[in-house]
């Protein structure tokens, strides 16, 4: 004799989850009908449909959902790498708070696991030389590159290139490429 077919025990037993649970909806989504709902109240009817060797279900794959999920692993991958590179660089923790969400706590952490000193006051200014390297650097890598000002996501890319290039902190350029958009020096 076959065994149980393995789909139709896992969907029982998440029909019968949902409707301990108050998930009727759930239920209804799967295709189970009122009828069939009914016979799930009946401890032998579930017994034949458990132990019924032929599927009477089938599962249908979304593939954009599973391509959506399956890319998220990416996503985070990328996130969690832009964050410690913005850190190394000298990112302030406003910025990774307003640009991933991250919390004090959270920047702090990550902080310690990346293995950087910890930060006392302010970085320094930038002194008249390397105000205007930086500016000139910024103006040929924003038309070179084609940056919109108000593309925010390109600029903080571009302020971590400069950073690496410059070899100044992540926040100071951040915060003279900011000044200089707001006040329309651009």
């Amino acid at each position: 004799m076959s065994a149980p077919h393995p789909l139709n025990q896992a969907v029982i037993a998440q029909a019968l989850h949902d409707l301990r649970n108050g998930q009727l909806r759930r239920c209804k989504a799967m295709g189970f009908g009122e009828e069939e709902l009914d016979a799930l109240k009946h401890p032998a009817l579930v017994s034949v449909l458990v132990n019924a060797t032929v599927s009477w279900c089938s599962v249908s794959v979304n593939r954009e959902v599973l391509r959506r999920l399956l890319s998220q692993v990416h996503d985070v991958e990328q996130e969690i790498s832009t964050v410690d590179r913005m850190l190394r660089l000298g990112a302030s923790t406003e910025m990774v708070s307003k640009f991933f969400g991250l919390t004090h706590q959270e920047v702090a952490l990550r902080r310690d696991i990346l293995g950087l000193p910890k930060r006392k006051g302010r970085h320094p200014v930038l002194d008249e030389a390397q105000d205007v390297a930086l500016w000139e650097h910024w103006k040929a890598a924003v038309a070179q590159r084609g940056i919109a000002l108000n593309d925010d996501v390109a600029m903080l890319t571009l302020s971590m290139d400069l950073a690496e290039t410059m070899n100044l902190p992540m926040s100071v350029i951040w915060a003279a490429i900011r000044n200089w958009i707001d006040q329309g020096l651009v």
